[in-house]
């Protein structure tokens, strides 16, 4: 068992260092974010510049895939971009949809090609 888990103490400071303060901030966010209107210039920016990054690690990892994503043909990563872009414009402008409809792609391509 100790070799399916690994290392426990990396194990228990990712819990006390990721998981038990979650909470914490995640009330902290609603509560100063409660008042913050959601049309407010400042709100847009956030999602520009979030939509911005994870257009930045999407383009990063099609182009140079870490470990077993290289495995997959450049093709198929192509074709998940494609497919995940056109979920989210369909679903006017769901980051969550495109996503999902990338991942699928890739996912099915990858089980297809064996």
């Amino acid at each position: 068992m100790s070799d399916f888990i690994g290392d426990w103490h990396a194990l228990a400071i990712l819990v006390v260092a990721g998981v038990i303060p979650n909470p914490f901030w995640r009330m902290l966010g609603l509560w100063f974010g409660g008042g913050i209107d959601e049309g407010s210039e400042l709100l847009m920016w956030v999602r520009v510049v979030a939509t911005a990054i994870l257009a930045g690690v999407i383009a990063e990892i099609v182009v140079q895939p870490p470990g077993a994503l290289a495995s997959v043909p450049e093709w198929l990563r192509y074709t998940a971009v494609l497919v995940g872009f056109a979920g989210f414009m369909a679903s006017r402008k769901s980051i969550f949809t495109g996503v999902v409809c990338g991942e699928i792609v890739i996912v099915a391509g990858k089980w297809w090609l064996g």
